[in-house]
């Protein structure tokens, strides 16, 4: 697993990456100051046809910035204008994680350069699992709150020295998701947009991955009050709010998970074991169904920001 490197060492390599985005932008006046940043989940980086008069960079052009190496995440950074007030925006169209064997420290390194742009809000967006029964593949999940549960064990994307000029050592959680960006994007969906796709609001279960979660694991987190699990998000969000950023987070609920006990063999009547199962390409269709409805809902949020 990837370490930490020295404070001093990343805020070098932080400045570094400031410096290379701002001479980027200096070419595109309009987009040089970014009000919110998108990071787009699996499968759907189609949030990017939302954005207008863009600029692209790749990831591998920016000094610290790591390569995305997940299917359906391209791996660049993308500038544009989005909506009606022409809101400027940076848009991640593929993010990093944790199991891809990158630290904390680098998933979340585009977070903080956010803040050294002067981002204000994070749009947070993922494909998860269901785990709440009454979600189906299709729906929406605001996150209204999470379990860290690598966190819990030590994985913490705020472990180790504290980087004082960004926030405190002991980042109050109670708060994370916005409220009124949470009505916000309610309302724009459904008295607006009248979408007529479910949207619930819930707890995001993070698990570290890559394995889909085992039927005993489906179980503990219904257990322990998780809506949805998936492999993301909480990291960010974390570092998002320690930045002083505000934040809003959205699941597409992309399978259902199976939770029910795997048959014995002693039994007569047997099922198979690969009955609901999940996999990435299951998580990639249910994606692209939902796109539009996605798109549609962040273009009208973003609008009002």
């Amino acid at each position: 697993m990837a370490e930490n490197i020295p404070v001093a060492d990343y805020l070098d390599i932080l400045s570094k990456a400031t410096f290379t985005l701002k001479s980027f932008l200096s070419h595109h006046p309009a987009l040089a100051q970014p009000r919110v940043l998108i990071i787009c989940g699996s499968g759907l980086g189609g949030i990017a046809d939302i954005l207008e008069s863009t600029a692209s960079i790749s990831y591998t052009d920016i000094p610290g910035f790591k390569t995305s190496t997940v299917p359906g995440h391209a791996g660049k950074l993308l500038f544009g204008l989005i909506g009606k007030n022409k809101v400027p925006v940076m848009c991640m169209v593929g993010r990093l994680h944790f199991y891809e064997g990158y630290s904390f420290q680098e998933t979340t390194f585009p977070v903080r350069l956010a803040k050294k742009l002067d981002v204000s809000t994070v749009i947070v967006t993922n494909a998860a699992g269901g785990v709440n029964p009454e979600y189906k593949p299709g729906d929406l999940m605001l996150i209204s709150d999470h379990i860290n549960f690598p966190g819990l064990a030590g994985y913490h994307p705020l472990r180790g020295p504290n980087i004082e000029e960004f926030g405190p050592r002991f980042q109050p959680l109670s708060d994370a998701y916005d409220f009124e960006l949470r009505k916000l994007f309610y309302t724009a969906a459904k008295k607006d947009l009248k979408i007529s796709r479910n949207i619930f609001e819930g707890t995001y279960f993070f698990a570290a991955g890559p394995t889909f979660e085992s039927r005993a694991e489906v179980r503990m987190i219904r257990t322990l009050g998780g809506d949805a699990v998936g492999m993301s998000t909480v990291p960010e969000v974390i570092i998002a709010r320690h930045s002083g950023l505000k934040v809003l987070a959205l699941s597409l609920i992309t399978n259902a998970g199976v939770g029910d006990k795997p048959p014995y063999a002693t039994e007569v009547d047997v099922k198979p074991l690969d009955e609901g199962m999940a996999s990435h390409d299951e998580v990639l269709q249910a994606a692209d169904e939902a796109s539009k409805d996605v798109q549609r809902i962040i273009e009208a949020t973003v609008n009002e920001l």
